[in-house]
């Protein structure tokens, strides 16, 4: 009777994965970086399981943890989320599929602050490159895990043409909200790669806020001056009151 071997690969797309490393680990810290302050996190899920479901489950979290806007126009309403959806999905899926599942005691992250969104993965690029100092247009699919690459084509998740960086990057052009210096950032080195996804709606917010802070400004140099004005038509009165009684003692004198 032949026996059955459970390979890698199987075993990271077992429900019940064996391998431990390659939990998914989210947070929704509170502020710009993970101090925090009072409150360190506002939310946070350690996920174990097959890839399939790490992914699920993490774009879930990012779901659950931003907020979408939306205005109406004359004959549709436009939504305006603070990150683009397919953009998560290929940024996680690049993340699980593309890892170095050789380096033990790390796991893929997802990081959510006020302005951003990071997602971590052990192991820089198949290729030995920097992701920084390419252009993205231009790279072609090399693939670390070529067996679960294959599978995840296979299932719709993925293309094997290596698409993926131009998927995240043309889903944030398209976005309504999207400017210039929201562009997706990459980064990697020998042992890490980086996706930041900068929040669609957080420059609108900050801009409010500065708009509200100057209109505050105004309108407490408004009042300063106001006040100013009453202790000036004060003063005026005073010095009319004092004019008054001076005329008054003088009629009373001559009257005398």
């Amino acid at each position: 009777m032949q026996k059955t071997i459970l390979t890698n690969a199987g075993a990271l797309l077992a429900d019940d994965s064996p391998i431990r490393h390659s939990r998914l680990f989210c947070t929704r810290w509170n502020g710009l970086d993970k101090s925090g302050g009072m409150v360190d996190a506002l939310d946070s899920a350690e996920y174990s399981g097959s890839l399939i479901i790490l992914l699920n489950e993490g774009v879930s979290f990012v779901k659950r943890n931003m907020k979408t806007r939306w205005k109406k126009t004359a004959d549709s309403r436009i939504e305006m989320p603070d990150y683009c959806e397919r953009s998560v999905f290929e940024s996680l899926v690049n993340a699980l599929i593309h890892r170095d599942y050789l380096i033990l005691g790390s796991e893929v992250h997802i990081d959510i602050y006020n302005d951003r969104l990071t997602i971590y993965s052990p192991g820089g690029m198949a290729d030995g490159t920097r992701i920084q100092e390419r252009d993205l247009s231009s790279i072609s699919s090399t693939r670390r895990n070529t067996v679960l690459a294959d599978i995840f084509g296979r299932l719709g998740y993925m293309e094997r043409q290596g698409s993926g960086f131009k998927k995240i990057t043309e889903s944030y052009h398209a976005a309504y909200n999207y400017r210039s210096d929201l562009e997706p950032e990459f980064y990697s080195d020998a042992s890490s790669f980086q996706v930041t996804l900068y929040n669609l709606n957080y420059s609108q917010t900050i801009c409010k806020s500065r708009a509200s802070d100057k209109e505050q400004a105004f309108d407490n140099e408004k009042a300063g001056l106001q006040d100013e004005k009453q202790a000036f038509d004060n003063e005026k009165t005073g010095l009319q009151d004092e004019k008054q009684a001076f005329r008054m003692k003088s009629r009373f004198l001559r009257a005398s």
